[in-house]
C-alpha cells in the first residue's frame, strides 16, 4: 500500500480512513497491510497522538 510521506497529508489519510472505514487504527493496519508502529511514530514525532475511544489521531 502506497501512503502519503509527508506527515501533514499522512495524518489526514490516517483520519480519514478512520472516519470514514475502519473501526480502529488496528484494523486498518491490518487491512492496508501497514506497520501500526510505523505509523504510530511517524504521527507521534509530529505531536500527534491515537486516541482510541475517539479513533483518530489529535
Amino acid at each position: 500500500m502506497n501512503i502519503p510521506k509527508d506527515p501533514a497529508m499522512l495524518l489526514s489519510y490516517i483520519n480519514t480512513q478512520l472516519r470514514d472505514n475502519y473501526l480502529s487504527l488496528e484494523e486498518l493496519c491490518k487491512s492496508l497491510c501497514l506497520d501500526e508502529k510505523e505509523i504510530t511514530g511517524k504521527l507521534e514525532s509530529t505531536g500527534y497522538l491515537y486516541d482510541k475511544e475517539k479513533n483518530q489521531f489529535l
